[in-house]
């Protein structure tokens, strides 16, 4: 028996892409959402983007763009943004169809900044990047690692570790659809727009 999970990342509250990718995930029939974190940040529809997730019963975990939401609505905290963006946890983990997962946004254990930035600017991948998050996740004892943060697209094995960033619904014009056991991943493309592997590669430094 296989699972499929429906991943998004990096919504940044616009709905259209994430309604999008919704509709897409209930035609695959994906058994489980899982988004690694960034509600918010750089648009303002965040109350509907809250709404289609709780809707769809979406796993999520907070991600940097979140706590400084947070942070900067200190006063406002009855409100259902707030509440739902502040209740976030730090990281989910599961099993499904006996591979282990662990979901974080930017990389093991609970780091919101930095994250595992593999491709360059024109999305291809950077041999050094690959031997680095090799090296750095050696210790990850996950069959599957989901992460977000970086707005990159992909999903490499590195060691024993599956990591996969499905990148940003509004970015890069992604989302993907993994199954399990069988590890597989399949990306769609959001908003009849060509996916963009990297985007705003400058912003992340080296290695951080």
């Amino acid at each position: 028996m296989s699972a499929k999970i429906g991943l998004l990342s990096d919504v940044h509250a616009k709905h259209a892409p994430v309604a999008e990718a919704l509709s897409i995930f209930k035609s695959e029939q994906v058994d489980l959402i899982i988004c690694p974190g960034d509600i918010a940040g750089y648009f303002d529809e965040i109350n509907p983007v809250i709404d289609l997730l709780i809707e769809s019963n979406c796993q999520t975990t907070i991600g940097n763009h979140d706590q400084s939401y947070i942070e900067a609505h200190s006063e406002e905290t009855h409100t259902e943004e707030y509440h739902f963006l502040n209740n976030l946890p730090e990281k989910l983990e599961y099993e499904i169809e006996g591979k282990r997962i662990y979901v974080v946004h930017a990389h093991p254990p609970a780091s919101q900044h930095g994250g595992i930035k593999l491709l360059d600017v024109d999305g291809e991948l950077i041999p050094e990047q690959k031997q680095y998050w090799k090296q750095a996740l050696n210790d990850v004892d996950y069959d599957v690692l989901i992460v977000g943060h970086t707005h990159q697209v992909f999903a490499e094995l590195l060691g024993d570790v599956l990591v996969i960033n499905p990148g940003s619904t509004q970015f890069n014009h992604t989302c993907m659809v993994l199954t399990l056991p069988e590890m597989t991943v399949q990306t769609f493309a959001l908003q009849g727009k060509d996916p963009v592997k990297s985007w705003n590669w400058g912003k992340f430094i080296h290695n951080e």
